[in-house]
């Protein structure tokens, strides 16, 4: 069995994308990060993943610098790399090439001791798409509120 820890969830990305596949990454980190991740010291909501020269590259992700460390503390805005296999990195060339597809973090945590990525093909909702997840929600929390008002 293995032990996971939510360290982040990107909620935006379910509100403004909509997620067609999800691949787990590893990520390339210096010590200094790897302790600011596991105090949950990140933020990611503009985040995105390019793929350059068959490597992909994590953008906008902002890990910030570790208090307790020297001088020789870490660029919280450098780019990160992903450990994908060839194959799954083919496989997502070939998806953010179609039209409107895009690699978005929806998640980070810890797995036996290492930071995970969890990276989603996603593609943009439009604005009325928004409107209506927020109407499908507000109903389904409708009908909850119903429910316990009736068996209570």
């Amino acid at each position: 069995m293995s032990a996971t820890k939510l360290v982040a969830k990107n909620r935006k990305a379910y509100f403004d994308y909509a997620v067609d596949d999800t691949y787990e990454a590893g990520i390339v980190l210096v010590g200094t990060e790897i302790k600011s991740v596991r105090d949950g010291r990140i933020s990611f909501p503009d985040a995105w993943a390019e793929i350059v020269q068959n490597e992909v590259w994590l953008n906008q992700l902002q890990i910030a610098e570790n208090p307790f460390s020297s001088i020789f503390n870490h660029d919280p805005l450098r780019k990160k790399k992903l450990l994908l296999h060839k194959e799954e990195i083919k496989r997502l060339k070939r998806k953010v090439e179609e039209k409107g597809y895009t690699l978005i973090p929806l998640s980070f945590y810890l797995k036996n001791g290492r930071v995970k990525v969890e990276l989603g093909v996603c593609k943009g909702k439009k604005s009325y798409d928004k409107r209506a997840g927020i109407r499908e929600r507000d109903l389904q929390r409708d009908t909850e509120r119903e429910f316990r008002r009736e068996f209570t």
